[in-house]
């Protein structure tokens, strides 16, 4: 059988499909696929070698020259610390006692704290985690239904994937050719409106099945009035002013992602010292003073311009937070820690890194052979337009997310189908917005694949904290009604675009055609040339 241009894309997508089913490691995987077909191609005479010089170019000048990529081992290690430090045990233990009066005041508790993780660590394996050793057995002392337990713990560690500074966001913000920043304004409404879906439904449980979620009772609230609120605020304050730190100087111009990701690792490692024990008060006297030193600053910048006040103030500032980071390293516990932490920081990165080489091997190859003409074709005819492209997209990426992660998926298919997404999706919110609608849609579908099987990582994390009592069953059964409610949240993006859009700067129309430039005319004194010359 002669092989023919037309046939290369779908076999190229076929074999992709069979290889990652078998399941060899994606990144060599593609690589290997994409070196064949290229020279398969190049046999059967539909480019010529120099085509794939293309490859080792577009790694070395787009992959490893890519300076948002940067961003990704900063803010990895910022969660890796954070996820380790201590901040998820007190904040879950004060918001448990907060809300514990009401029903269903530990979910809420949990569904808040997950929010609020979410937003300093972008790491859902430690979040579950974290959350399943601390709130797990409070919950089931009691007597919380196991299925709810388990379901909400699971989601509420999910949340992390959308809510910036996501990992996810940063990655999908690079392969559709957008800002970051964008990216982050375009999540924010999702992400607040999905916690109050979670909210909702243990609001209704608590209403037609108080059983599943009682409160807790009063001789088990050992923290009451000021000394509750204040353990609070110990854990939310920190938390707010490194979200600032990181998400605030970026949407305000002040930083880069790759910036700002550094400002927050440097953050981590303080918030980390801040919680540990061992922390001297003369320690905390400096830190104290390096805040007053950065209000101060702030607020003559404010005032006035930048002059020497503020130069002095922020130079304390910084050598405050010097001061805080090597008495961290002097911390035996907190040593261990930031290794760690560098420990995997590095295995992740490598591991994008090679996926990102290897999905370069592959779009190469696969655009080569016509891919992109038989891919747009394909989704373009789609019945129902729009919709119909959009409800195809997401019920694909919702069952290829069963068996690949949010990497291969953002690396693999996404460049292949964004041109199309943008060609089909500008004339409902403008050509400015309908990638950063378009991401945020995929980010939010992409929620469901830690959350059901054959590769729920988070039901994986779950399993191997939960105590033997609970079953297996309970851990998948309970983790349904949490994958309903993320797809209702994929329903309420694509219905309505503004939840997304809502919060990024609207696009300026001109008319060109009305357009009148108008040059003020300026009267010349007459030239004197002198007198005539014979």
């Amino acid at each position: 059988m002669t092989i023919t241009l037309e046939m290369m894309p779908p076999l190229m997508f076929g074999g992709l499909v069979v290889s990652m089913l078998i399941g060899y490691p994606v990144a060599f995987t593609l690589a290997a696929l994409g070196l064949s077909f290229g020279f398969l191609a190049i046999h059967l005479g539909f480019f010529d070698l120099n085509f794939l010089q293309a490859i080792p170019g577009r790694m070395f000048g787009s992959v490893l020259a890519n300076e948002l990529l940067l961003a990704i081992p900063f803010f990895t290690f910022m969660g890796s610390v954070l996820e380790r430090c201590g901040l998820a045990e007190d904040m879950l233990d004060s918001m448990g006692q907060l809300f514990g009066p009401i029903r269903g005041g530990l979910g809420y508790s949990v569904i808040i704290v997950g929010f609020i993780l979410g937003a300093i660590t972008g790491t859902v394996a430690a979040q579950v985690i974290a959350m399943a050793l601390i709130s797990m057995p409070v919950m089931i002392r009691y007597g919380y239904n196991i299925r709810y337990i388990t379901g909400v713990l699971a989601a509420s560690g999910t949340i992390t994937q959308l809510v910036p500074p996501s990992l996810v966001l940063i990655v999908l913000a690079d392969q559709l050719g957008k800002s970051v920043g964008d990216m982050y304004l375009g999540a924010w409404g999702p992400s607040v409106l999905q916690i109050i879906l979670f909210a909702g439904y243990t609001f209704l449980l608590g209403i037609f099945k108080p059983s599943h979620v009682p409160a807790v009772p009063k001789e088990a609230r050992t923290l009451t009035g000021w000394a509750l609120w204040k353990k609070c605020l110990l854990g939310i304050i920190p938390s707010a002013v490194l979200i600032f730190v990181v998400l605030g100087t970026m949407m305000l111009g002040l930083a880069t992602p790759t910036e700002a990701g550094a400002m927050g690792a440097v953050g981590a490692i303080v918030l980390a010292a801040i919680h540990h024990k061992d922390f001297s008060s003369t320690s905390q006297k400096i830190l104290i003073a390096g805040i007053v030193a950065t209000g101060v600053g702030i607020i003559v910048a404010i005032l006035y311009s930048e002059n020497i006040v503020f130069k002095i103030a922020f130079a304390i500032a910084y050598l405050a937070v010097v001061w805080v980071c090597l008495q961290a390293v002097r911390i035996p516990d907190l040593r261990d820690l930031i290794k760690q932490g560098y420990e995997s920081t590095m295995r992740i990165t490598c591991m994008v890194i090679f996926i990102l080489i290897g999905s370069t091997c592959f779009s190469i190859v696969f655009l080569g052979c016509n891919g992109g003409v038989w891919l747009e074709h394909l989704l373009t005819s789609l019945p129902g337009g729009v919709w119909g492209f959009l409800i195809f997209i997401n019920v694909f990426i919702f069952f290829v997310a069963f068996f690949l992660d949010f990497f291969e998926i953002a690396f693999i298919i996404l460049p292949m189908i964004a041109p199309i997404a943008q060609k089909v999706l500008a004339p409902v919110v403008g050509p400015d917005a309908a990638l950063i609608w378009f991401g945020v849609m995929l980010c939010v579908n992409m929620q469901t694949s830690f959350l059901h099987p054959p590769f729920g990582f988070a039901l994986f994390y779950l399993r191997g904290v939960a105590p033997r009592s609970v079953k297996s069953s309970d851990i998948y059964w309970g983790a349904i009604p949490w994958i309903g409610l993320q797809l209702i949240m994929v329903a309420l993006v694509i219905a309505f675009p503004s939840v997304v859009t809502g919060l990024l700067d609207k696009p300026i129309n001109v008319d060109l055609d009305k357009v009148k430039i108008e040059v003020p005319q300026i009267e010349l004194p007459p030239l004197d040339l002198g007198p005539p010359q014979k």
